[in-house]
């Protein structure tokens, strides 16, 4: 059962006109119960009916729950009539323990709108795989909606993509090349795509769009992992690759100048699709959102990226326009 996370009562589904959340945690635990509690706070004083499936007395060394109680989260919130949308407390490391016993079927059928990023890539790339059913790369309760500087950028991308039927993403591309292609839209975080290669859990697009990010991963790792993604054969049926944000990590003498920058001009020399940078997306305060599975169309030129998306399931119309209308998610 779901637990309110903060003094305020959990409010009802009556009469409401913003779409019900309800916050699972397939991963790690929330490090600041107080900011979860605001967090919680503000999304019910914007309209919505929250209900909060982890459990913060039942955290489990570093997950938020013991695998069963992690997995009941995703499978109860997924049965809950009143809840539209079900954001991820935050990623870490624990989804992947699930894969095998979660009922992606389950989920599919719901018709809820799964939204996360980092470690929930890969019950994403379980979902898209097992059922074709897409979901959102995008906010997740820590830290997105508990920090106190709340990006207006990330909750008007996640407000505008998930209110549908089409989204779009522009941004500053320099040193790209220019391109225009069309494919589906899919990716996540770099390292779990890796890890998921060889499985049941990793989709097989042909004449895709793919987008990674990822964080504290040294240059040679991040080549690596691509790599493999080339190796696997997964890389040549994508029309481009898409890459957002990937943090910073500290160098050493003995990098002699092997940096992202050389790794990436590497990589570009070799890998049989088009690498295009610059995407505002990953483990950072202003994310765009974007709809895994949509048909997408890339086109960048003149120092500019434009990734238009559409066909992917959205909120029921009676909630768009007060999304739309209201302000931020």
């Amino acid at each position: 059962m779901p637990v309110a996370s903060s003094n305020q009562p959990e409010n009802s589904g009556m009469g409401l006109t913003r779409p019900g959340i309800a916050i699972v945690a397939p991963g790690g635990y929330a490090p600041d119960g107080e900011a979860l509690a605001r967090a919680v706070d503000g999304l019910r004083e914007r309209g919505h009916l929250v209900r909060n499936y982890y459990q913060p007395d039942d955290r489990y060394q570093r997950f938020g729950g013991t695998d069963q109680a992690r997995l009941a989260q995703l499978h109860d919130a997924a049965g809950d009539p009143d809840i539209e949308i079900v954001i991820a407390l935050r990623g870490g490391y624990g989804t992947s323990r699930l894969l095998g016993e979660i009922d992606f079927d389950l989920l599919a059928r719901s018709g809820k709108l799964f939204v996360g990023h980092s470690d929930i890539t890969a019950l994403q790339m379980g979902l898209l795989a097992r059922t074709g059913m897409p979901s959102f790369s995008g906010p997740m309760i820590c830290d997105d909606f508990t920090r106190p500087d709340r990006s207006e950028y990330t909750m008007r991308q996640f407000r505008d993509c998930i209110a549908g039927p089409r989204h779009n993403i522009d941004w500053e591309a320099a040193g790209n090349p220019e391109l225009e292609v069309e494919g589906t839209l899919w990716g996540g975080n770099l390292t779990m795509l890796a890890h998921l290669v060889g499985t049941p859990y990793m989709p097989r697009i042909d004449g895709g769009i793919l987008f990674l990010e990822d964080i504290n991963e040294h240059p040679y790792r991040i080549e690596r992992m691509l790599l493999q993604l080339l190796h696997g054969g997964i890389l040549e049926r994508q029309q481009a690759l898409v890459l957002g944000d990937f943090g910073t990590v500290r160098m050493s003498d003995y990098d002699n100048g092997y940096g992202f920058d050389a790794m990436l001009s590497w990589l570009r020399q070799r890998l049989p699709l088009p690498v295009v940078t610059g995407l505002p997306f990953g483990h950072v305060r202003d994310k765009a959102t974007l709809a895994i599975g949509a048909d997408a169309v890339l086109v960048t030129g003149e120092g500019r990226a434009r990734l238009d998306m559409r066909n992917y399931p959205a909120l029921p119309a009676r909630f768009r326009n007060s999304l739309l209308a209201r302000g931020d998610g």
